[in-house]
């Protein structure tokens, strides 16, 4: 099998783990083609020896870590007034961020994302505690959750208060979310693709962007379809059906960003 045949799948879930940590989908999404080109120029980047997908996911760490790809918008530019080359990132995710979202988020084993991040298991076992110790420091946050079917918003206003947030609301439908957001302003959303009386979660948070700027994580059954890097696509997105450590590592990372959602940004169809 090629490296591009045993590649293929796994590049949308490359895609959710470049964007947690940039933060961007832009960003991330860059960062996996210079993967690629990488991949292209020298294939032997690609460690055959290992699994496709920790090979994948480590040659992305070596090109994380060699190239300024990540860089802040022209907007943050802007308003700095200095030049692009000049400013990376102000947050970029520290290693124990990466080893927290490698095991919670994209399910590698501690000895898998040890491969990843080229440091033994032990050491991983170390970033994660760090990794948790951070987000045990983070501000409490007001949380809408728009949710149709009622078990699994009663999960998700579980795990947002076993994490130290609050429940602004749950809305079950399009109609609903924006009237809770004119309510009062959430501090995040986590939101449903498909809610209860056929409206779209996607309609729903593009017009709740038009009101205000909120950090947005998706939630889907379908995630290769919000991940193609072909058009604007969400940043952070959960996959049904969810683990607790999931949504608990989303809702870590968005908040770490204090990402400024823009109806442009966001909109994922």
């Amino acid at each position: 099998m090629s490296i591009a045949e045993s590649i293929a799948p796994h590049l949308p879930y490359l895609r959710r783990y470049a964007r947690s940590l940039t933060g961007s989908q832009q960003s991330g999404d860059n960062y996996v083609a210079a993967v690629l080109e990488a991949l292209i120029a020298d294939s032997e980047e690609f460690d055959k020896s290992i699994a496709p997908r920790v090979a994948l996911y480590r040659t992305f760490t070596k090109v994380w870590n060699s190239l300024a790809v990540n860089r802040v918008s022209d907007d943050d530019v802007r308003a700095h007034d200095k030049p692009l080359p000049e400013r990376r990132l102000e947050s970029i995710t520290p290693l124990p961020r990466q080893a927290f979202l490698l095991v919670s988020v994209e399910g590698f084993s501690t000895a898998e994302a040890a491969q990843v991040l080229d440091v033994t298991p032990a050491h991983v076992t170390e970033l994660l505690q760090m990794a948790g110790a951070e987000i045990a420091e983070q501000l409490s946050a007001d949380v809408l959750i728009i949710e149709d079917e009622p078990l699994i918003a009663m999960d998700l206003e579980a795990l947002v208060v076993d994490i130290g947030h609050r429940v602004q609301g749950v809305a079950r439908t399009h109609q609903e979310a924006v009237a809770e957001v004119n309510k009062k302003a959430p501090s995040l959303v986590l939101a449903d693709i498909h809610l209860a009386d056929g409206s779209s979660g996607l309609e729903a948070v593009n017009e709740i962007l038009e009101k205000i700027s909120v950090p947005v994580i998706f939630i889907t059954a379908f995630p290769e379809r919000l991940l193609t890097g072909t058009k604007p696509e969400p940043v952070f997105l959960i996959t049904k059906p969810f683990e607790p450590a999931v949504v608990k590592a989303m809702i870590s990372q968005s908040l770490f960003f204090g990402l400024r959602s823009k109806k442009s940004g966001q909109r994922a169809a």
